[in-house]
């Protein structure tokens, strides 16, 4: 069953309980709340006199997912986009890949890597309860529900109340269609939101392109493999792995006990 989040703009109160409940069940510093980055994952900010609720898009057919080498990130069925960091190597491929412009790096760190929303997949969603965002959202503003029934409910809205939305829904088909989707009053465009977005899986378009130049998927799969095994190599000497392996497989050459 694949679910989703619905985000109504207009409902907002722009309290920002949402992005707090984010930072608390993923032990997230609550000082830095100044756009997303690699220690907010989602943010409430003000535009043309709305409160916009922003986080990860979880797109049905991710891009971010397609051109991961090491398969760092995965659509789960339920819906969100999860992340590995411990198989990330750091390329920041998906970076330049989100249409949504999402990931975000931790520059900061020694050994760096890409954080985003996983819409509490591990704590809470696989377990049959919603994220905390949605959990703790005062106005229900952002509700969590099965993706389909979500929809069923803002196309009511736009039917029932059409003078207080722009007749669209974000994110229906955008990117393919995305498991989190917004109403608004105002125009998306207005909101900084990317409106020139495909309405076609960018996977499914990409490949279209490399399916005619079979070269570049095989040297680039190769390439890719050279440089996770480069920076496996480097994070296990920077844990001091490393050295325990190396040590542990010459005693072994030497007859010795492992």
């Amino acid at each position: 069953m694949a679910y989703g989040i619905l985000t109504d703009l207009t409902r907002c109160i722009g309290c920002g309980a949402c992005a707090l409940a984010c930072k608390e069940i993923n032990e997230l510093p609550k000082e830095e709340m100044d756009g997303l980055n690699a220690t907010t994952w989602t943010v409430v900010e003000q535009q043309n006199g709305l409160n916009i609720r922003r986080q990860c898009m979880h797109c049905l057919d991710p891009t971010c997912v397609s051109v991961c080498p090491v398969a760092a990130l995965q659509k789960t069925p339920e819906g969100p986009v999860i992340y590995d960091e411990d198989r990330c190597m750091g390329c920041r491929y998906c970076m330049f890949a989100c249409p949504f412009q999402i990931p975000k790096y931790e520059w900061d760190e020694t050994i760096p890597r890409v954080q985003k929303c996983i819409m509490c997949f591990e704590n809470r969603v696989s377990k049959g309860e919603s994220p905390a965002c949605t959990q703790t959202c005062p106005t229900g503003a952002t509700i969590f529900g099965e993706r389909e029934a979500l929809i069923h409910e803002a196309q009511h809205r736009l039917t029932n109340e059409p003078e207080r939305y722009v007749d669209h829904i974000y994110g229906l088909e955008e990117a393919g269609g995305t498991s989190v989707i917004y109403l608004s009053s105002i125009f998306f465009a207005e909101l900084g939101f990317p409106v020139d977005v495909e309405h076609k899986p960018y996977p499914r378009l990409t490949w279209e392109v490399l399916s005619k130049i079979p070269n570049i998927v095989s040297t680039g799969g190769a390439l890719m493999l050279g440089i996770w095994w480069i920076a496996n190599r480097r994070d296990k000497i920077a844990r001091g792995e490393l050295v325990d392996e190396e040590a542990k497989n010459e005693r072994r050459g030497q007859g010795g006990q492992p």
